[in-house]
């Protein structure tokens, strides 16, 4: 049998049985047979009779202290004394005289505030005695500490039932978040990652209107936003027609909320309501390093002491993903439009949502669907799913080269001789004439050679990025060196991987990020 307790606003208790024949709910018990049950129902000196209508009315002498309010049938206010008792009369020197002597209201078959037993109560006239005002004391001081119980017991188990029905609710609510993002979630101390609420992302991005759109990312829309309390936020709303599913999403959350350096960006918190998927990241007011590198315009803000700059920055932020962080992380779709610049245009890399990660010294995974953008993937992965630290080099081998010529490595597609732009590079190396190569807004911009040393260094650290095989590449930590001049005798680069731009391609000035995503099976090297 179920049975539970109920609190009315007004303090009535209401005990109710489930009837499974009547498939609803019975009153069982109440506290109260009638609203003049109800404590306080007419307010001070007010009667109240349920045998009459209206069933509130004010004692002899007394009037309704608010008269619109009882004409509406609302008796709380209570009454107030129209004549002035004996006492009262004295101390506003009135005389008193011909006037009736003080004393109590005979009241009979009437409940005393706080008891539910009727009496028939006769209260002798008030002798200004000691004996009599003791008695009339301890009556009044004992009817309010029952009076005070009772409410209290009252107030306490309307507290019990809502305590109850909160915890129900949020029982319910954890169960219904559990199955909408899945036994992902399990383990993942979202506590510590502030979750935002679909309204209020909707609201900061103004209804993700299309002027607020930064760029169209691989799993959907990116817009720019900003919170209540003006900070601006960068919006990647996964799109419901995108490769990536629930277990990409809470893979992106899972390890970037753990991923914390200056080159890589920051993860303030995600959404996950309904179908809905968002992840909430700073804002980088510069936006993509494509969107200077290869523009004729704001290309000419990078001087070559800048791109070094983010080329360091990137290669910072590469090897803390492969070798500093927690968990080793593989990039996998690493290029220019996938690094942004905050206002000084240092480099932060993004766009970790197809991450491969392994805890402990797994540095190789396998994979049956290939991610990723063409031109930046590496032979061993594009060609067998085989995703490495060192295939995260090949990309950044193919971005090097890019921000050293200031050319897309998609832009040589439809030259005569089909070269993608390792191709062009690796021909000029072989020709002994690689300065064609570099960008000529660097030339332009700088007022002396003093960087042409560092400038050939950085092409041919590109160079050995690239190499087709991944023994001949070296590692991010050895880059780093190379490119600081810790390593000062460097390898002779073998020939690039993908020289021939692919005649699928002839056409395309740059492919997007793929959306095929799978999961991934680890296995040791």
């Amino acid at each position: 049998m179920l049975i539970y307790g109920e609190l009315e606003s007004q303090g009535k208790f209401i005990e109710l049985r489930w009837d499974a024949g009547k498939g609803n709910w019975i009153n069982e018990y109440s506290s109260y047979q009638t609203d003049c049950d109800v404590y306080g129902y007419c307010g001070a000196f007010g009667i109240c009779d349920s045998s009459k209508q209206p069933i509130c009315s004010c004692l002899k002498r007394f009037k309704p202290r608010n008269i619109e309010e009882w004409s509406r049938g609302n008796w709380s206010s209570g009454c107030f004394r129209t004549t002035p008792l004996h006492c009262q009369r004295d101390n506003n020197n009135g005389s008193g005289a011909g006037q009736d002597d003080d004393g109590f209201l005979d009241m009979k078959n009437m409940n005393v505030p706080g008891f539910r037993s009727s009496s028939s109560i006769f209260v002798h006239r008030f002798e200004d005695k000691g004996k009599s005002s003791k008695v009339i004391v301890i009556t009044t001081v004992t009817a309010g500490i029952v009076v005070i119980t009772i409410s209290a017991l009252f107030l306490w188990c309307g507290m019990a039932k809502q305590r109850g029905t909160n915890k129900r609710h949020k029982q319910i609510k954890h169960r219904s978040y559990s199955e909408n993002v899945g036994e992902s979630l399990i383990g993942v101390k979202l506590q510590q990652l502030p979750l935002f609420n679909f309204e209020e992302l909707a609201t900061a991005t103004n209804n993700f209107h299309p002027e607020k759109k930064l760029g169209q990312g691989g799993f959907g829309p990116v817009y720019k936003g900003t919170l209540d309390d003006g900070k601006e936020i960068a919006v990647k709303r996964l799109s419901k027609a995108s490769g990536q599913g629930l277990e990409e999403f809470m893979n992106e959350v899972v390890v970037i909320s753990k991923l914390q350096h200056r080159n890589l960006v920051r993860l303030f918190g995600c959404c996950v309501e309904a179908e809905e998927k968002i992840l909430v990241y700073e804002f980088m007011p510069n936006k993509s390093l494509d969107a200077f590198l290869f523009d004729p315009v704001k290309q000419r803000l990078l001087d070559w002491r800048k791109r070094f700059n983010i080329i360091e920055g990137i290669s910072r932020g590469l090897l803390y993903l492969h070798r500093d962080s927690r968990l080793r992380i593989i990039h996998r779709d690493l290029k220019a439009s996938n690094v942004l610049l905050d206002q000084d245009l240092n480099p932060k890399i993004s766009d970790l949502g197809w991450p491969g990660s392994s805890e402990g010294g797994e540095n190789q995974a396998n994979t049956k669907r290939v991610v990723g953008t063409y031109g930046y993937m590496s032979p061993e992965y594009a060609m067998q799913g085989q995703f490495l630290e060192k295939s995260d080099v090949f990309s950044y081998g193919v971005l090097l080269l890019e921000i050293v010529s200031g050319r897309r490595n998609t832009s040589f597609y439809n030259n005569k001789d089909d070269l993608s732009l390792l191709g062009y590079a690796w021909r000029l190396w072989k020709e002994g004439n690689i300065w064609r190569l570099v960008d000529e807004v660097i030339f332009e911009l700088e007022s002396d050679s003093n960087n042409e040393k560092e400038i050939w260094r950085c092409i041919h650290v590109g160079l050995l990025c690239v190499q087709e095989y991944t023994k001949d590449r070296p590692t991010i930590s050895t880059v780093i060196s190379m490119l600081n001049s810790e390593i000062s005798d460097l390898n002779t680069p073998k020939q690039p991987a993908f020289t021939q731009a692919p005649l699928m391609s002839h056409n395309v000035e740059d492919r997007g990020s793929l959306n095929d995503v799978t999961l991934t099976n680890l296995d040791g090297r």
